[in-house]
């Protein structure tokens, strides 16, 4: 039940092939971000499209999978929580992210194959 606390299911597709690296410790981790759209009527009864975009990261299996199986454009449904993190630029200023971290994706539609 702890699980449900902190959990995110989203529909989505990549917006660029995974930015892959292979770690010297040997891990492997994924970056990436996907896009989520949101179809309604607003109060004029016209079809409004929002997109909204996630950042997310995924390691070991779940990266391999991703680069892999996914290129720009891809459809996938990913299974993960949220994470937040802080870093320091280059210029010295402090830097927040929230990220999705993957524990799990499967692969939706067609591959999309990029030229």
């Amino acid at each position: 039940m702890n699980k449900l606390r902190n959990r995110v299911q989203l529909i989505g597709r990549l917006g660029a092939k995974a930015d892959v690296k292979h770690l010297e410790s040997g891990k492997i981790v994924a970056n990436f971000n996907l896009a989520t759209n949101e179809v309604y009527y607003n109060a004029k009864g016209e079809k409004v499209e929002e997109t909204t975009w996630h950042q997310l990261v995924a390691w070991g299996k779940t990266a391999e999978t991703i680069e892999k199986y996914t290129d720009k454009g891809s459809e996938i449904a990913i299974d993960g929580k949220l994470t937040n993190r802080s870093y320091t630029d280059k210029d010295g200023v402090k830097k927040y992210v929230t990220e999705v971290n993957v524990d799990e994706v499967l692969l939706l539609g067609e591959k999309v194959v990029s030229v």
